[in-house]
């Protein structure tokens, strides 16, 4: 097993591997950039190491830096995380030349499942089924990209061919807005990437996406560990995830045909570690290959929670060489996981981000809860990197009990100083589409227009309860007063504080 691993990320994702390295009794090593000097992760690893300004050119994506700090600090390991560099064949194909062992998939296998266009042949190859779409990726040619789009048939997703994330995603309905968007998204995936590459899609109109978590060694055992329901996104970004999914639960069979063939196509790209093979399934069960995540997920804690595996302490067994232990027979799904992502910004104003000084944290507890978090009173949050704080996750029963569970932990969360959209998921847990399980990619434009004009019913239902708080109001207030014993939460905006 490794002795000191350097983990090439920052927040939440950071602390969680440090926290799997200090269970396993391996020393952990932290890289930041000069906006991170005081964060979490920096504080909770047992060395760091300065990589350089905010920008991530200059700090998180210098493949150079992050080696030379590895040399110097004696690492036999790299964790990357996820986002960065955790993607970038170059940088593991760096650690495997320079003798550092990448906590993750081959170098050719992330070329081969990193680029959206290679995926879809390996995909095909192993009898997959893919999305129509482009067979090569377009390179700042609009004419080209219309073309494609043409022979494909609008309307069309434009991705990103070496990201993911949501990351340089455009819907294009027309050839009118191909050209804006092509540029756009061009430049966002080679701001994210380093790769401005395209490629095009055929949009499936409101479609789930579902994914499947696989784990391998370098000995050809591949399990998977069952899928998440992804659909609810905001500008192609995940900010719900479950597990399982409520669809998949009314179709079982459904699970076993797609974890066959996320296994097959991960095999035909000799796959090994943890990763993510993900699909958009219609409303006929009838799922497509969309590509394939070669890293460790955001979500990944909803399947820990339903499998009991820790699938960060899997990926470093792996890369140190051993063998998988887990058989697919010994995997079961037990109960219900539900993640929210918890981000620095405010749903009011269409989802702007919000940085700045946290001043308090409260965060839920009890049966079921867990937190993966990079923040603290004190710590500011910087405009520089994404504004995921945290990652609150729970566990129940089932379903229905664990949306329950997720309601109460967001009412006990309170981070303030800053704007989050916890009050957003509150909203957005008690809507009547949400609990009925009736997902899809566009779900949450929708909740925004069902939220701002509610059905004649709902209006009348919220004028019979404001009327009943009025009349309980007036009793209370005729009555002898009775001495308070507990905290009451005082509501400022979407950030609360226990009073």
């Amino acid at each position: 097993m490794f002795r000191k691993v350097l983990v090439a990320n920052r927040g939440e994702i950071a602390v969680r591997v440090i926290r799997a390295l200090r269970e396993m009794g391996i020393a952990s090593v932290a890289v930041y950039s000069d906006v991170d000097r005081a964060s979490l992760h920096v504080r909770m690893a047992d060395e760091a190491a300065f990589l350089g300004p905010a920008a991530p050119s200059e700090s998180y994506l210098n493949v150079e830096r992050i080696l030379t700090a590895a040399g110097l600090h004696d690492c036999d390991a790299i964790h990357p995380g996820y986002g960065f560099l955790s993607e970038n064949a170059a940088f593991a194909r760096a650690c495997e030349e320079g003798g550092v062992a990448f906590v993750g998939p081959s170098s050719k296998s992330i070329e081969q499942m990193g680029l959206k266009t290679e995926a879809r042949y390996v995909a095909m190859n192993a009898g997959v089924p893919v999305v129509p779409g482009t067979e090569s990726p377009i390179e700042d040619d609009v004419d080209a990209a219309c073309e494609a789009a043409a022979a494909v048939g609008y309307p069309v997703m434009l991705k990103a061919a070496a990201g993911g994330g949501g990351k340089g995603m455009r819907h294009v309905a027309s050839e009118a807005q191909m050209a804006g968007a092509f540029r756009d998204a061009s430049s966002e995936a080679a701001r994210s990437f380093g790769n401005g590459a395209m490629y095009i899609e055929k949009l499936i109109e409101r479609p789930r996406h579902i994914e499947i978590q696989v784990l391998g060694d370098r000995f050809g055992r591949m399990v998977y560990l069952g899928e998440r329901e992804c659909s609810i996104q905001r500008r192609h970004q995940k900010v719900v995830e479950e597990c399982p999914s409520p669809f998949v639960t009314e179709n079982p069979e459904l699970r076993l045909r797609m974890g066959q063939a996320a296994v097959r196509a991960a095999r035909s790209a000799g796959y090994y570690n943890a990763g993510t093979v993900e699909f958009l399934v219609d409303q006929d069960a009838n799922f497509y290959f969309l590509e394939m995540n070669t890293r460790l997920q955001v979500e990944h804690p909803v399947t820990e929670l339903v499998t009991g595996l820790d699938l960060v302490q899997w990926q470093l067994r792996i890369a140190a060489g051993e063998e998988l232990t887990v058989r697919q027979e010994d995997i079961a799904w037990r109960g219900a996981a539900i993640e929210c992502r918890i981000c620095a910004e405010d749903a009011a104003r269409n989802f702007m981000p919000c940085p700045g000084r946290v001043t308090s944290v409260s965060t839920p507890g009890g049966p079921g809860i867990r937190i993966d978090s990079g923040i603290y009173p004190g710590w500011t949050v910087p405009v520089e990197y994404d504004p995921l704080l945290a990652k609150l996750a729970v566990w129940a029963g089932t379903r229905e009990l664990a949306i329950e569970r997720m309601r109460r932990a967001l009412r006990e969360y309170g981070i303030g100083g800053i704007e989050t959209n916890i009050g957003f998921f509150e909203g957005l847990l008690d809507d009547a589409e949400f609990r009925a399980g009736r997902l899809h990619t566009g779900f949450i434009p929708e909740y925004l227009e069902r939220a701002a004009n509610p059905a004649p019913d709902a209006v009348l239902a919220q004028a019979a309860a404001s009327a009943g708080l009025l009349r309980s109001m007036r009793t209370a207030a005729a009555s002898p007063p009775v001495q308070a014993t507990a905290g009451r939460w005082k509501s400022q905006g979407r950030s609360r504080e226990l009073r």
